[in-house]
């Protein structure tokens, strides 16, 4: 087995990426998560009794803890996806973003570095530092016209997209100048399974279940690529396992929507599949915009599809469907982080 660290496995797509490595047989994980609040260790609670998974409660920002798991465990690489990733958060505090985003993302650098200088030749060869970005480093796009591609240049438009495409930075900077094998991925807005629920899809999904007001900001015009969060993990395994140090690949659906269409569609299905509540697109509410709201997102997955020989198997509307039916059916789930985390309130307000 190879033996890897994951870190951020508590969340959204961690927890998918854990499940999926788990599943496979080949991989021995670590799982290091600080389980902030929007965290969820039950998103991964199946995988405790397996003897190839293991959980480390610790902050990627603390050196030595990062460095003792590194001498301890013994890696053969890591997917570092812990980040503070919520737009509206970072405009209502950016300095969890700063520091978890770049400091932990330097700090994981450096302890990695320092660990893979101790390898023979052979395994400093054979590993690997993936690090998890997003697309919205690339800033806004026309509504009409245009994708992002891996030398588009970087133009982040908030808090939290500024922060990663500082880390991506780093991560460039860590593998032209000491060599480290490091790969970036940048991927298109995730729907699925275990989303915390302050993001668009399953915010609306368990408001709509539960009667409550749909927020849509501004005109609901915004435009998102979305992908299902389990291709984007096989993306990211791909990667992992096939990609060329230095390299940046995009993950894309190739399911471009506009907010309103999407909670429309929540709607629909929610109208067939809880239909006490129908209709629920009386629920909708628009609301004033977030502050410097990039206006739409677009990735053009080709070149990764053609190097990592990847494709996506969710079409956006069975892939939605089945979201639904996931949130109806994981009641258990959500509802602690309803009533204890967050219970729906709006963010990204500002400072104002």
């Amino acid at each position: 087995m190879k033996r890897v660290i994951v870190t951020g496995g508590a969340g959204f797509i961690g927890a998918n990426l854990c499940q999926a490595l788990a599943a496979s047989g080949d991989y021995q994980i670590l799982n290091i998560d600080k389980l902030t609040e929007t965290s969820c260790k039950a998103s991964v609670a199946a995988l405790e009794d397996l003897e190839h998974y293991g959980f480390l409660q610790a902050d990627i920002c603390d050196r030595a803890a990062m460095a003792a798991a590194f001498e301890t465990f013994r890696p053969d690489g890591i997917l570092h996806l812990a980040a503070e990733s919520h737009v509206d958060r970072s405009i209502d505090g950016a300095a969890p973003f700063v520091q978890t985003n770049l400091v932990g993302t330097f700090t994981l650098l450096d302890v990695a570095l320092e660990y893979w200088r101790t390898l023979n030749v052979e395994d400093q060869a054979a590993f690997r530092f993936l690090h998890v970005s997003t697309d919205e480093v690339f800033g806004a796009l026309p509504l009409d016209e245009g994708v992002f591609r891996k030398d588009t240049a970087y133009d982040p438009s908030s808090p939290y997209s500024a922060s990663k495409a500082g880390s991506d930075h780093l991560v460039r900077a860590w593998q032209r100048t000491h060599g480290l094998p490091t790969l970036i991925t940048n991927c298109s807005n995730n729907y699925g399974p275990y989303q915390f629920p302050e993001k668009l899809i399953p915010l609306m999904i368990l408001n709509a279940m539960e009667g409550r007001p749909l927020p849509v900001y501004g005109k609901g015009n915004q435009v998102r690529d979305w992908l299902h969060v389990s291709d984007h993990v096989s993306a990211l395994i791909a990667a992992f396992e096939r990609g060329e140090p230095g390299e940046t690949y995009l993950v894309g659906g190739r399911a471009e929507r506009q907010n309103i269409d999407v909670v429309r569609e929540i709607c629909r299905i929610l109208d067939d599949r809880h239909p006490e509540g129908a209709p629920h697109d009386r629920l909708i509410t628009y609301v004033e915009d977030r502050p410097g709201h990039d206006l739409r997102y677009a990735v053009d997955p080709s070149a990764t599809e053609t190097a990592l020989g990847w494709k996506q198997t969710w079409t956006f509307e069975t892939g939605l469907e089945a979201t639904v039916d996931w949130y109806l059916a994981n009641e258990a789930w959500w509802k602690p982080i309803r009533d204890g985390v967050y219970s729906g309130e709006r963010l990204g307000r500002g400072k104002a």
